[in-house]
């Protein structure tokens, strides 16, 4: 049973009425492709333009029930295909940079907001998320347990960890920053040690210090053959809508035989790590 995640690595538009209308046409075209989900760059909604004045900050946030996302949630039912939608989102004392799914029905499954931001840059105007989450995403074929982590957040070990231990299977991460060899190994590196899928999709080149390259990483590192690569789509640098596969049944073959994971795990010996 396979998967078929929709990579929409576009280039936004100067507000969020014109971001609408691309994100759409995006979705349109990625369930013309076949895609069970569309995974947007992070947040979309205002295409990661993050002024440093409070009330311009302010002003571009939206509420999770406004009319663009709304509009997705419409969409997603309309289409039978789940939707990853990433925004500013509206917050006191100031916004967070957030995620919804909606399932193939435009009902919402996961709402997550960006735990570790890159609070050293543009994103000290923002706060924090507070929890990872997980879902189950019916996909018309099937489901699947799904987790997401927004760029930054992969770069700790915890958060697909986490993710892990609360039984994802795929994690879905919206990102906006150069794919470099460093990060892509981070990456990948999250998917062999939680046995876990990691789809990532960024901004194409010509978005500022962004480069395409989104990937997907199936969390298999090896079968029967031996070892093989866990990279099986890597994006052009290019704008455009992708959309690659995932074997969901090599993946809980592998789940349910190999060493990785939660199976030889020692948390009575981490207590450093919650310090």
């Amino acid at each position: 049973m396979n998967i078929k995640i929709a990579f929409l690595q576009i280039m936004p538009g100067n507000d969020l009425a014109e971001n609408l209308d691309i994100g759409i046409k995006a979705c349109r075209e990625a369930k013309e492709k076949g895609a069970d989900i569309a995974l947007f760059p992070e947040m979309w909604s205002n295409g990661y333009y993050l002024p440093q004045q409070k009330s311009e900050i302010n002003n571009l946030a939206i509420k999770k029930n406004s009319d663009f996302i709304k509009a997705f949630s419409n969409l997603a039912a309309e289409l039978d295909m789940a939707i990853g939608i990433t925004f500013l989102e509206e917050h006191n004392p100031r916004p967070l940079n957030s995620v919804i799914f909606f399932d193939r029905f435009g009902k919402e499954i996961l709402h997550y907001s960006k735990v570790h931001t890159c609070a050293f840059s543009l994103e000290r105007v923002l706060d924090a998320g507070g929890e990872f989450y997980t879902a189950d995403l019916d996909f018309g074929r099937g489901v699947v347990k799904i987790g997401t982590m927004i760029c930054f957040d992969r770069e700790f070990p915890e958060s697909a960890r986490i993710l892990m231990l609360k039984g994802a299977e795929l994690i879905l991460a919206p990102n906006a920053c150069p794919m470099e060899i460093n990060r892509l190994s981070a990456i990948r590196t999250r998917a062999y040690e939680n046995m876990v899928a990691v789809a990532t999709c960024n901004y194409p080149e010509g978005h500022p210090d962004c480069n395409g390259k989104s990937t997907l990483f199936d969390g298999v590192p090896w079968n029967e053959n031996g070892s093989r690569d866990m990279c099986v789509f890597e994006a052009p640098i290019s704008c455009g809508v992708y959309v690659a596969e995932l074997d969901l049944d090599s993946l809980r073959t592998h789940r349910k035989n190999d060493i990785m994971g939660d199976k030889y795990r020692r948390p009575d010996k981490y207590n450093i790590l919650v310090g």
